[in-house]
């Protein structure tokens, strides 16, 4: 497969420079690379004309990614739910715009930490997604291996606090005091979170300690139904797949329905990135 030949003959159309005045205006633009990237743009060849077009979706995409970036501060900007974790605020394939938590930081945040908690929210009126406070996605346990949790921030806890008075009684499970709870009193400073669809606390289900400022990957912001399905589908297909978290506590409610993850309940809303492997409701990111 090769550009077409270019005339060098001197019989031009009627109105345009003959064959050796040609060359001498375009110089090496009629030859080599140059003609090459002019048939490559021009060609009607079936096989070019779909490298053309898959090389110009690429770039529509990477350049859509790279505004996205721009905007949120955070890479991948986007993650797609794998669970039911978060219903009905957040459902399965539904594409989650993330960004840095530290960006348009409303005043009623945790402080050094851009991040509203359920607790606040009710005080101050602000809520996302629905209810009070935000939803964040976070690595559990700080380790960066795992995939991400999208679930909402609840409270504040401070390294060594006996939060149990301060906890919802449902969703501590049949805890009677905080040494009947995992993580009380608090091994770190953190918040305590929870999925919307969950029976209890992520920290009282094993799904994570409190979750210290450094875990956090970004706010959860606003959410494309369904668009997320596409990421799953590959994900499935060739990319690294993200799994739930199965905690082993005494709290089991009914299984969520459509859970990529390999749990029956409750679990741990994890992600899928949009360009890598992530843990959110549990997202994809």
């Amino acid at each position: 497969m090769s550009p077409p030949d270019e005339s060098s003959s001197d019989g031009a159309p009627e109105g345009t420079a003959s064959g050796s005045d040609r060359s001498t205006d375009s110089g090496a633009d009629s030859s080599g690379p140059v003609r090459w990237w002019r048939w490559f743009r021009s060609t009607d060849n079936e096989a070019v004309t779909f490298v053309r077009e898959m090389i110009e979706s690429v770039v529509v995409v990477l350049a859509i990614g790279l505004v996205l970036f721009a905007v949120s501060g955070v890479w991948p900007p986007m993650v797609a739910v794998e669970s039911g974790s978060m219903e009905p605020q957040m459902e399965r394939g539904d594409l989650i715009f993330v960004m840095d938590e530290h960006r348009l930081a409303p005043g009623a945040a945790q402080d050094g930490t851009g991040i509203v908690t359920y607790e606040t929210g009710q005080q101050t009126g602000y809520s996302s997604f629905d209810r009070p406070g935000d939803v964040i996605i976070y690595q559990p346990y700080g380790q960066n291996g795992e995939t991400p949790i999208i679930h909402r921030a609840m409270f504040w806890v401070d390294e060594g606090e006996n939060w149990y008075d301060e906890a919802n009684p449902e969703y501590v499970g049949s805890a009677d005091s905080c040494e009947d709870m995992s993580n009380c009193p608090a091994p770190n400073a953190g918040f305590i979170t929870k999925g919307d669809n969950n029976p209890g606390y992520d920290q009282v289900l094993g799904i994570s300690d409190p979750v210290h400022p450094s875990w956090v990957r970004g706010t959860a912001e606003l959410k494309i139904p369904w668009l997320g399905h596409v990421r799953l589908f590959f994900s499935s297909m060739s990319f690294s797949s993200v799994p739930d978290q199965t905690p082993t506590q005494d709290v089991a409610p009914d299984p969520p329905t459509f859970v990529t993850l390999q749990q029956d309940a409750p679990t741990a809303s994890p992600v899928d990135s949009w360009s890598g492997p992530a843990t959110a409701a549990n997202a994809s990111a």
